[in-house]
């Protein structure tokens, strides 16, 4: 595989300006506090370097000089393990294999809808739309049981579903009052500063930041 030698020699990422995916790995790296090279891609059109380096072409894709990754769920637990402090796993195996069981969840059954929502007809946009809504409202008591999704600290999990979250409003998810939990619980993230770090200008568009 080929790439500069820029990207060789610095951690990069290559990310869409807006997608919930690549957010959730910016995510993990704006919590861990890392420094790295941004490279913005517009997937339908990805640059010469990231088509040597992945045979998907697809983003998020991480390269760590000679190590490339791709796939959200496969970046963010390396990068827990890479730069360890904060932890965004639990320690022990049960909590562990319950939170990747919930963003194993989060990417067959919640992001397709996103997407369905940004890029789909919209006969998938309304239908998107309100399996999203469904979704979020069967998860409430998962909101409510704990400062953050299944966990008193914040972890992999809550980098996956806080982009989700974010984007409610410009997706046209309209929650019942009884849903508020979810707002709640957007909000104590979003005020991080880690948060802010971690979006694009064009996410941050998306809704006014919680003061």
């Amino acid at each position: 595989m080929a790439a500069s030698p820029r990207i060789r020699n610095a951690l990069t990422l290559f990310s869409a300006r807006d997608c919930v995916v690549c957010h959730r790995v910016r995510l993990v790296l704006a919590a861990k506090g890392v420094s790295y090279d941004l490279i913005p891609v517009d997937p339908t059109n990805p640059p010469e370097d990231l088509v040597d380096l992945n045979p998907y072409h697809s983003v998020p894709t991480l390269v760590d000089r000679d190590l490339v990754l791709y796939a959200a769920s496969v970046v963010s637990e390396y990068l827990d393990e890479r730069y360890p402090h904060p932890p965004l796993m639990p320690v022990d195996p049960l909590s562990r294999a319950r939170l990747r069981l919930a963003m194993l969840r989060l990417e067959h059954d919640w992001v397709p809808h996103v997407q369905a929502v940004q890029h789909g007809t919209k006969a998938q946009a309304d239908a998107g739309r309100k399996r999203l809504k469904e979704l979020l409202i069967a998860s409430l008591p998962l909101f409510k049981a704990s400062k953050f999704f299944l966990n008193p600290e914040m972890s992999l999990a809550d980098c996956a579903i806080a982009p989700i979250v974010w984007r409610l409003p410009s997706l046209g998810v309209q929650l019942p009052k009884e849903a508020k939990v979810i707002e709640d619980y957007g909000n104590r993230i979003f005020r991080n500063p880690a948060y802010l770090r971690s979006l694009t200008p064009e996410e941050r568009a998306l809704r006014d930041i919680p003061q």
